[in-house]
């Protein structure tokens, strides 16, 4: 990696994508670059960006970084009422998985999808993702219920 420039925040640097430098004294440093000096992986370099640019980079990443949060948080909530029903499930001895209610969701979400302006294909992917995590916690209560003795 080759740079040149006043500033790390300001330098153009003509960058080997695979192999970057690993000198922490190299003002070229990955952790330099990722504070302003951005290089495209093509090497086409963006010397200088301006403070909007960065403002507004910075302002959506922030509204992102708050999705993600209430996205774990969400998800942690749907947890707990699987689990829930996963130990319903256990203790009147009902399959982990019911497929006429897989396939209903996975139609309810496609349409909660498409009116969202999300690809069906990506929301289906996710809900099943999360349907096989259901799964496996639901078998292991019921193994846990099994493992119990019956009073």
């Amino acid at each position: 990696m080759t740079c040149r420039g006043p500033t790390p925040l300001f330098t153009q640097c003509e960058c080997d994508a695979i192999t970057p430098a690993a000198d922490p004294d190299d003002p070229c440093h990955t952790d330099l670059l990722l504070l302003g000096a951005l290089t495209y992986m093509n090497e086409t370099p963006v010397t200088a960006v301006p403070d909007e640019a960065r403002d507004a980079l910075l302002e959506l990443r922030r509204s992102i970084d708050n999705i993600d949060a209430a996205l774990v948080y969400l998800l942690a909530e749907r947890f707990r009422h699987t689990q829930a029903v996963g130990r319903l499930k256990a203790r009147y001895q009902m399959p982990p998985a019911d497929t006429t209610r897989e396939a209903q969701q996975v139609e309810r979400l496609r349409a909660l999808a498409r009116s969202a302006n999300l690809d069906p294909d990506f929301a289906e992917k996710f809900l099943a993702f999360i349907i096989k995590e259901v799964i496996r916690h639901h078998e292991a209560i019921a193994r846990h219920a099994d493992d119990r003795p019956q009073s």
